[in-house]
């Protein structure tokens, strides 16, 4: 005799069938990271060509941490000095798309891994600020003896604002502060009202003990997907490109320091009287390099208000493709722009 399942019976069924599928749809969103949380993960190896870069680079001291920095000797003839400053969360190599044209034009051409950045030392518990990265600039350029040496700025996205503080110390006369001979920005949230940080950057600056385990949890992939929604859709980076930047920022176990870094959208907006001042307020020779449409900073308002408020600054507004990294995205676009104000005065 057959045995035939009751309606019942079938209900009974499918819903632990539904209740199984439920609870391995919980392991695998939850149990698993947690278990990657005490799981020592190891960091990617470094590409070939994040190698070379590395491998080219030199060190030095400051306060006890290592500063990875890299130097170029340039065009003969000139005197002229560019360093580079570079943005959140990535480090010096953004710029290694640009050195050559700009070794070209300047006789040393010099750019730094920020304090808990790229090959830089990542001290944990500690209190990243704008404030000491500044510090860090000013004693790369003592350890060079560049420090009666005009210096060009060139900064994106993070490093706007560290400049920003250089430039407020150069103009006021601070103790152990750098000439600055010109300075160039691009793509910084340097006002608070028109700057929107991507919601992970909120969460992870804002929620204490629940930051400090997303930044445990934090992969490639989310990486990646948060990444590439600040590039344009015709400029995204390749799969190489991205690996580079996560391997940067996992050198180090830099991602757990993220949290940390991330208080400096804070800092802005409590300094934003200092900065900002500085930048309407100076004399030195002023130029802003933008693609317009970053998320971060979008367009108009952040250029309109920029315009509005530093009158005096030059401004290549790039082609609308061109997102929050123009550097990386229009390399060229990028160079022409810098250096026909560089050659202005």
């Amino acid at each position: 005799m057959s045995r035939q399942t009751s309606p019942a019976g079938v209900e009974c069924v499918s819903a632990c069938a539904v209740m199984r599928d439920w609870w391995q749809r919980v392991v695998l969103l939850f149990c698993v990271p947690l278990l990657a949380v005490y799981l020592h993960i190891p960091p990617p190896p470094l590409s070939p060509a994040l190698h070379t870069w590395h491998s080219s680079g030199r060190f030095f001291s400051f306060r006890g941490n290592n500063i990875f920095y890299r130097e170029s000797l340039g065009a003969v003839g000139s005197s002229d000095v560019v360093l580079l400053l570079h943005g959140f969360p990535t480090s010096s190599y953004d710029w290694h798309k640009v050195w050559e044209p700009l070794s070209q034009r300047f006789n040393r051409v010099i750019a730094l891994d920020f304090l808990g950045f790229g090959f830089s030392d990542k001290p944990r518990p500690h209190r990243y600020s704008v404030f000491e990265q500044a510090g860090v600039v000013e004693a790369l350029i003592s350890h060079l003896g560049l420090a009666e040496q005009k210096i060009n700025l060139l900064s994106h996205n993070y490093g706007d604002t560290v400049a920003l503080e250089l430039l407020y110390r150069s103009d006021n006369n601070r103790t152990g502060h750098m000439a600055i001979n010109s300075l160039c920005l691009s793509n910084g949230g340097i006002f608070p009202e028109t700057h929107h940080p991507r919601f992970l950057q909120k969460v992870l600056k804002d929620y204490g003990f629940i930051s400090s385990l997303l930044t445990r949890l934090m992969n490639y992939y989310l990486f990646s997907k948060g990444i590439g929604e600040v590039f344009g859709p015709y400029t995204q980076p390749t799969e190489a490109d991205l690996w580079d930047m996560w391997t940067g920022i996992r050198f180090n176990d830099g991602n757990l320091v993220m949290d940390s870094i991330l208080q400096y959208i804070n800092q802005r907006l409590k300094h934003r009287e200092r900065w900002v001042g500085a930048l309407t307020s100076t004399l030195t020779p002023l130029h802003m390099i933008y693609g317009p449409l970053d998320p971060v900073n979008p367009s108009p308002q952040f250029i309109h208000l920029y315009q509005k408020l530093v009158p005096r600054s030059t401004i290549t507004v790039l082609d609308e493709h061109i997102s929050h990294y123009p550097q990386l995205e229009d390399p060229t676009g990028f160079t022409n722009a810098y250096l026909n104000f560089i050659n202005s005065f």
